[in-house]
């Protein structure tokens, strides 16, 4: 895994629903102009805030502001997930799309409609479907390469045991394998055998880092700011997070923040690039996104890390 060059990715899950088109526009105008590049969406977004129950409203904005911004698509990688989005509104999980290859299949072409465009960069597996074979899944994301409709595949809230069979599996059949992991990670961790309240998220483990270094995977972090929790009082650290060790971590952060006139946030991405990651950046306001890019200006030490760890 390559630990230089690393990138802020422009989290959408938001947009059309909670950020409003006009903010969704700039904020995207923004990202572009700093040198970003990688718009990460899925086929879900957002269902449980959307009126009408199901996703697609975060494609759907995503692919306006390309037909407002001529050329864009060229500027920008889009990524997308399939598997969650409700088939019946108002009906999660009972009716979540799921990882069949018809499911795949169907799902990847309404996507590229809502987006406006004829391929994604990297599709994802956005969680786990045991229901299906794991050769089946592997097949129809590895035929989805071969025909150009996805650049790339990775697997989302995967089980690193999951993915090494899935890549096995891939090269069985002569087909792209996936190639990126997405799970969540930041900072501050919970507490050691708990639970996060999120339905469906997937804590990045030792084992995922090991895989992805070996193997030579991608990884990207969600959740990687704990949603304003490290800047903003009024957003208070999760009760999961509640140890002496995220106390002791977060002491330390605020210490190098200052050191470095940076904020705790482009200290927590700086810290995440630095351990090989992408962070995923969600933004409701241009500043955000403003302050998000220029972490990739703040230079952490091998002192720095050093304190870090010692702290956990």
């Amino acid at each position: 895994m390559n630990t230089t060059n690393r990138q802020i990715i422009l989290g959408t899950m938001d947009f059309g629903t909670r950020v409003d088109p006009d903010r969704a526009f700039a904020i995207l105008d923004s990202f572009v102009a700093g040198g970003g590049v990688w718009l990460d969406t899925a086929n879900c977004y957002s269902f449980w805030t959307d009126p009408r129950g199901i996703g697609g409203a975060s494609e759907r904005l995503i692919g306006s502001w390309l037909r407002a911004r001529p050329g864009k698509r060229d500027a920008v990688r889009i990524a997308t997930k399939v598997r969650q989005n409700p088939l019946v509104p108002h009906s999660w999980p009972e009716s979540a799309e799921g990882l069949s290859a018809r499911a795949i299949r169907a799902g990847v072409k309404e996507s590229l409609g809502r987006l406006g465009v004829d391929h994604v960069d990297l599709l994802w597996a956005h969680a786990e479907d045991r229901t299906v074979p794991l050769e089946e899944t592997v097949g129809a994301f590895g035929e989805l390469v071969t025909e150009g409709v996805a650049l790339r595949v990775g697997a989302a809230n995967h089980a690193a045991w999951r993915v090494a069979h899935a890549r096995s599996l891939a090269r069985e059949r002569g087909v792209e394998p996936w190639t990126a992991l997405q799970l969540r990670y930041s900072l501050v961790q919970p507490r050691p055998l708990t639970s996060v309240p999120e339905a469906g998220h997937r804590m990045l483990a030792a084992e995922d880092l090991d895989l992805a270094r070996s193997e030579g995977l991608s990884v990207w972090s969600y959740s990687s700011l704990l949603w304003g929790s490290y800047v903003r009082a009024d957003k208070p650290i999760p009760e999961a997070y509640d140890h002496p060790g995220t106390a002791r971590v977060l002491a330390v952060l605020e210490e190098i923040a200052g050191e470095l006139s940076a904020t705790a946030n482009q200290v927590v991405l700086a810290w995440l690039m630095r351990q090989g990651i992408d962070p995923i950046v969600g933004a409701s306001q241009v500043g955000q996104i403003e302050q998000a890019l220029a972490a990739r200006h703040v230079r952490l030490t091998d002192e720095h890390l050093a304190r870090f760890a010692e702290a956990r």
